[in-house]
């Protein structure tokens, strides 16, 4: 590790608990990540034996509150999910996936009845959820979704019947159950659907060159018929999934900048062994300028991601602001990890290394939970008042 990983004194901002999480934490990545995720990605496995360990460690769902979750703070979850993601994005998305979407639905819009049931097991790891929004021809577009969920005769307890399709759905084909949402004639809504209902068929994406650590799946729906009691009553609308997707949104920020500061500190300690005509790499003044200018960077993430912890934690954190840290810290923490596979040399080509590893996971974090372009023109719109979408 270098002499300053911490250059604007960040951990600073942190109050005790919250660095004991973070400590608790990175040390587990250290134990259990860290050793074996080269061979994970080399190999394409996401380590289901984690799911558990993460939930005994507190982790699934921590934001919540009741049911199980440890009903911690924003800036806690940010410290943990950051530490998680130093180890490799894909066991963050699990994190996040999980708690941040899956549990989430459930935990803001489900009834009593579907929170009591499903909640404290998805929080223990025993229960995995899925959150299906996107769809083959509707990525960035929610709205324009093409599943549909019909009702199978007339009265509030008719069955509903739900057809279509659904793409890039991390954890769909390990999930026990999947939050679906599709169009009715009254909007969108969504559903509580076990993954064993007759229909529905989750396919692992193959040939992945980003993420490769975890699971994302193509979904198919086939006239799967679930009872009235499977639809969220609180979700009412596109926003119903759109107010999960900030949760998320909320978790990358922070999480990219783990992602950053294991490559820089990787960049920073190669660099120092590392001899070229005879001194360091370190030494050198090119190499200098790209190590500070990843320290900045790094140091303005995390007091970005600190900041808006702290909004989130005192309830007043806008949408728009979300956009902004995830724009901002995903597109950062890329930069920060090819530039230090640049200081590797071409021994950062090899699964040896991280930050190449973190880099190519990061194009996919940075297309998921909305892409550069869907943040900018929030924020275009947030800061013009005119929307520039469609």
């Amino acid at each position: 590790m270098g002499h300053d990983s911490d250059l604007l004194g960040v951990s600073g901002l942190l109050t005790a608990a919250e660095l004991q999480l973070r400590d608790s934490v990175r040390e587990f990545v250290g134990a259990r990540v860290k050793p074996n995720i080269a061979s994970w990605y080399e190999e394409g496995v996401f380590p289901l034996e984690l799911v558990r360990e993460l939930g005994t460690l507190g982790l699934l769902g921590m934001h919540l509150q009741g049911y199980g979750c440890a009903g911690r703070t924003a800036v806690e979850y940010g410290a943990a999910v950051m530490e998680l993601e130093a180890g490799d994005s894909g066991i963050r998305t699990f994190v996040s996936v999980q708690g941040s979407l899956a549990m989430t639905a459930i935990h803001r819009h489900g009834s009593e009845e579907q929170k009591q049931t499903w909640l404290p097991s998805m929080a223990l790891g025993q229960t995995i959820g899925c959150f299906g929004l996107t769809e083959p021809g509707a990525g960035s577009d929610p709205a324009s979704m093409s599943t549909v969920a019909r009702r199978s005769g007339p009265g509030a307890e008719a069955d509903w019947i739900i057809t279509g399709s659904k793409r890039w759905i991390g954890l769909a084909s390990v999930a026990h159950i999947a939050i679906i949402w599709a169009m009715t004639e009254h909007g969108v809504r969504g559903f509580i659907v076990p993954t064993d209902t007759r229909g529905f068929t989750a396919t692992p994406i193959a040939n992945k060159l980003s993420m490769r650590a975890s699971i994302q799946c193509d979904i198919d729906l086939d006239q799967v018929r679930m009872p009235a009691s499977a639809m969220l009553p609180g979700a009412q609308g596109l926003r119903g999934a759109l107010e999960c997707l900030n949760e998320a949104r909320y978790g990358i920020m922070w999480g990219v900048m783990g992602a950053a500061r294991d490559s820089y500190e990787t960049a920073v300690a190669y660099a120092q062994e590392r001899l070229v005509f005879g001194k360091p790499l370190a030494g050198f003044q090119l190499t200098q300028q790209k190590l500070v200018n990843m320290a900045l960077e790094l140091g303005k993430g995390q007091l970005l991601a600190i900041h808006l912890g702290r909004l989130k934690d005192a309830g007043v954190l806008t949408p728009a602001q979300i956009s902004a840290g995830k724009l901002n810290n995903t597109r950062e923490a890329s930069k920060i990890c090819l530039q230090a596979r640049s200081i590797l040399g071409g021994n950062g080509i090899t699964g040896d290394y991280s930050p190449l590893r973190h880099s190519n996971n990061l194009e996919s974090v940075r297309t998921y939970e909305g892409t550069d372009e869907i943040h900018t023109l929030i924020l275009g719109q947030q800061i013009t008042g005119i929307s520039a979408f469609g």
